[in-house]
């Protein structure tokens, strides 16, 4: 064997020409594949930029098994431990969060809540699908404003300034007893319900933000819910858009930019255009669906939102309930920079 061929002469020869190479390279270190140069610039220029986003991070009571396991202070509790923002509040006609309830109880859900450290987010109910607002029958009419005036007094007293509103439906789905309303008199008689409504709102400070539904038929496009707001002309009117509502036949990131400025408060709902059922299982829970969440989230941050995403969720998990509540604080945190 010659010199010139023995192992050390080779081994020194490839490690000068690597060296060589390696300062041919910049300074480059032997991190890629195949062991070709890749400098430390370009691994990190290679990782996903985390973007930050300041909205705050909300959860609807419904995801809890409230009041069937969970007392309301367990709820308020845990989503405060889960790392929540705020929580969003439900009224009924059963629970403490009811008619049955008045300004001392209602007080008192504020001191707890402040207690504990977490904000009420909003108020929002059914209520207004047994009791639409624009319903043929007058009685149900008065029931249904009725019932939103004392959510405006329990909002206030709760110490949120939001109250979720559904102004009405020329048709609802999911009830036998719903006679179906034209158009024109559903946009007639909602514009006549929200204005008999603004006065308290004012005297409370509690805006009134329309909720898109779709299912109901009723202001299913951006552009009819931006004339539905403006018409009132009101600083106490108001979007709670949710994104979920009309993911069925269109997508949230386009109705974000268009409604603007008008969007006080948001419903995060997962939905997935995979299957055909339009009822409230068609919902998921947080990232489990076919939402665009990077445009949504983009688009609330073009538009200057900097209010609460809820996430809104009806079945809560009949086993370990407390996990869909970190679960989606969890996802909220990585949706919103925080991990």
């Amino acid at each position: 064997m010659s010199k010139l061929n023995s192992p050390d002469i080779s081994a020194r020869v490839d490690r000068r020409t690597l060296l060589a190479g390696a300062a041919a390279w910049g300074g480059m270190t032997l991190a890629g594949p195949f062991g070709l140069p890749v400098s430390y610039a370009q691994n990190q220029a290679a990782e996903p930029q985390v973007k930050k986003y300041p909205f705050q991070k909300s959860i609807n009571l419904w995801a809890f098994p409230y009041p069937q396991l969970w007392s309301l202070e367990k709820c308020l509790r845990l989503a405060k431990d889960a790392g929540f923002d705020g929580i969003e509040l439900n009224y009924d006609l059963e629970s403490e969060l009811s008619p049955k309830s008045g300004t001392a109880e209602f007080t008192a859900i504020r001191k707890l809540a402040d207690k504990i450290g977490i904000a009420i987010s909003g108020l929002c109910s059914f209520l207004f699908w047994p009791y639409p607002l624009t319903a043929n029958d007058p009685a149900k009419r008065n029931q249904g404003l009725e019932l939103a005036q004392k959510m405006i007094q329990a909002a206030h007293d709760l110490g949120t300034d939001n109250l979720l509103v559904v102004p009405g439906a020329v048709h609802i789905p999911w009830r036998t007893d719903y006679d179906p309303v034209p158009n024109d008199v559903c946009d007639q008689r909602a514009k006549d319900a929200v204005r008999k409504l603004i006065p308290l709102a004012q005297k409370y400070k509690v805006h009134l933000n329309i909720e898109n539904i779709f299912f109901n038929g009723y202001l299913m496009t951006p552009m009819e819910m931006n004339a539905f707001v403006d018409h009132f002309a009101s600083e106490f009117v108001h979007v709670h858009f949710d994104t979920g509502n009309i993911m069925q036949y269109q997508f949230p990131e386009h109705w974000v930019r268009q409604l603007g400025q008008r969007t006080r408060n948001v419903h995060l709902k997962e939905f997935t255009k995979k299957g055909t059922d339009s009822s409230l299982e068609a919902f998921r829970p947080l990232l489990d669906g076919t939402t665009n969440w990077p445009a949504v989230l983009e688009a609330f941050a073009q538009t200057n939102y900097r209010g609460y995403l809820t996430f809104e969720y009806f079945h809560p998990y009949p086993h370990w309930p407390e996990a869909l509540i970190y679960q989606t604080s969890d996802s909220l945190d990585r949706m919103l920079g925080r991990k």
